[in-house]
């Protein structure tokens, strides 16, 4: 299924990273674990730098580091395309987990299946390894505040 096809972001992935650093400042600390790598018409790619702060026992990237990644990915997608309104919300995500992944990169590409006045939804394929194989997919939907 593609993207909707009439989007046209409003923000880069720079000023996402940026808006996201200013909103959120304990998210990154003083690193890059989460950033947004590319804004696109109808999606953004994110990316989880994972390290060993990120790990379960057994060295597989936690659960809640690859949610994180989704919400992030949503969250970008809400900003570029609806705006640098910091106050959009989730109001769903659901993720399903496909096979483990290691510390390194983990993507996270993020689609817009639709974007309404109040609404976005949205889905994301998160892939790592040297396959780049699907570690975990997720969908979602996310607030949009009324215009001030």
């Amino acid at each position: 299924m593609p993207a909707q096809a009439d989007l046209k972001p409003v923000l880069t992935a720079a000023e996402v990273n940026a808006l996201m650093r200013s909103a959120f400042p304990q998210l990154n600390g003083d690193g890059n674990s989460y950033e947004t790598l590319e804004v696109f018409s109808g999606g953004c790619t994110v990316r989880l730098n994972a390290d060993e702060t990120h790990l379960r026992p057994g060295g597989t990237v936690s659960g809640p580091s690859l949610f994180t990644l989704a919400d992030i990915g949503g969250y970008a997608c809400v900003l570029s395309h609806a705006g640098p309104d910091a106050l959009s919300v989730t109001t769903s995500l659901t993720i399903n987990f496909m096979r483990k992944a290691e510390a390194g990169p983990i993507d996270g590409h993020c689609r817009i299946l639709k974007l309404g006045r109040s609404l976005m939804v949205f889905d994301i394929d998160i892939v790592a390894g040297p396959d780049r194989h699907t570690v975990a997919h997720a969908t979602g939907t996310y607030s949009i505040p009324p215009k001030r």
